[in-house]
């Protein structure tokens, strides 16, 4: 989560202190961020003008803001790039003595609420957290779409939904075809497996609202309150030496998808590069993981352009001709729209990257 980064925006010397301390401990915890404070070295204070510039610079560009400063001046900075709690950035204020992490905007889907809570930790904050389903302790349909990377195809509907979960309602969350989802991630849901859409229709009738994770968009009309989630497609790219045994490969994926918060179950496939179609090593961790493997020809991953990539490896072309697999081979087998949640991380002669499409 986070991928794209952090944008810290300080107004003021003490608030860039504080802003340096939130720096530093999301980059220990590997988050991606960066500070912007009143030059020079921080001893003056942005304008209302400025904080609104620099706002505009970033919304669209990071995952989240943090804003150390009143969180008047933060809201009135942040409303004119305002469009939908499903694409708007995280937004977390903190005041600038650090007391307090307050989750503005984009709490669940967007993952306000976690930073928050992050940084809390990190700085010894108070997280101050209002969405209505963690004030009585449910996880909301956002977060869920959040915690198992799906779209909300009509996200309308989310509010009633959350709200018949909010007021202790029967709300079901009905799982479509082979989707795997663990009942931990769920457990405020009366979760069922349906086959078919007539199947999901039946189990519908038990609940008042209810929560549809398909791969398909239905083409039936809801008698009452009900999110459909479409899940994006994950892959994870692999690549690793000729001796690399099918367990070494086993853990470097399990380790890369904790990096990445991602649950195994939600990931679609593996990915690698054509010349490694039949080792042992790689059709073993396969084996060992329950998923199935990609097998991507060079010209494909030499065609793969996207700002993140890693730089290129000069031992890699040589033996294959192309500067890198892992981050390729994600991206390619994610599909479209994909880009990397974890770039390139390098274990016992292994290197996986994840990448996530639409």
């Amino acid at each position: 989560m986070y991928h794209r980064g952090v944008a810290i925006i300080a107004v003021t010397r003490r608030g860039s202190e504080t802003a340096a301390k939130i720096s530093a401990f999301l980059s220990k915890m590997e988050i991606k961020n960066e500070v912007y404070s009143s030059p020079p070295h921080c001893t003056g204070n942005l304008s209302s003008s400025g904080i609104r510039d620099l706002v505009g610079k970033v919304f669209g560009k990071v995952d989240a803001i943090v804003g150390v400063m009143a969180a008047g001046i933060l809201v009135r900075a942040i409303a004119p790039f305002l469009r939908s709690k499903l694409t708007d950035p995280a937004v977390v204020c903190v005041d600038s003595s650090g007391k307090y992490a307050i989750s503005l905007l984009s709490g669940h889907y967007g993952g306000a609420n976690e930073l928050a809570r992050i940084i809390a930790r990190g700085i010894g904050a108070v997280p101050v957290i209002t969405t209505a389903s963690d004030v009585v302790g449910k996880v909301s349909v956002d977060e869920v779409a959040r915690m198992l990377h799906c779209r909300v195809i009509n996200p309308e509907t989310l509010a009633a939904v959350n709200s018949a979960l909010v007021d202790g309602k029967r709300v079901g969350m009905i799982v479509m075809g082979e989707f795997r989802i663990s009942p931990d991630l769920c457990s405020c849901y009366t979760i069922a497996q349906a086959k078919a859409w007539t199947d999901a229709l039946m189990i519908l009738d038990s609940f008042d609202a209810a929560a549809i994770i398909s791969k398909e968009t239905p083409e039936v009309e809801f008698q009452k309150p009900v999110t459909i989630l479409k899940p994006k497609r994950i892959a994870v790219g692999v690549g690793a030496r000729k001796a690399s045994s099918a367990e070494e490969i086993a853990s470097a994926v399990r380790s890369a998808l904790s990096q990445a918060g991602l649950p195994p179950e939600r990931v679609d496939c593996l990915a690698t590069a054509e010349i490694k179609r039949g080792s042992p090593g790689m059709e073993g961790a396969a084996a060992l993981l329950g998923l199935p493997v990609l097998y991507v020809g060079v010209e494909a991953l030499r065609s793969v352009d996207s700002d993140d990539l890693s730089p290129d490896s000069e031992l890699v072309i040589k033996k294959i001709g192309v500067g890198g697999v892992c981050e390729r081979a994600a991206l390619v087998a994610a599909g479209k729209g994909a880009r990397l949640m974890l770039k390139k991380a390098k274990m016992s002669g292994v290197t996986v990257a994840v990448a996530e499409g639409e």
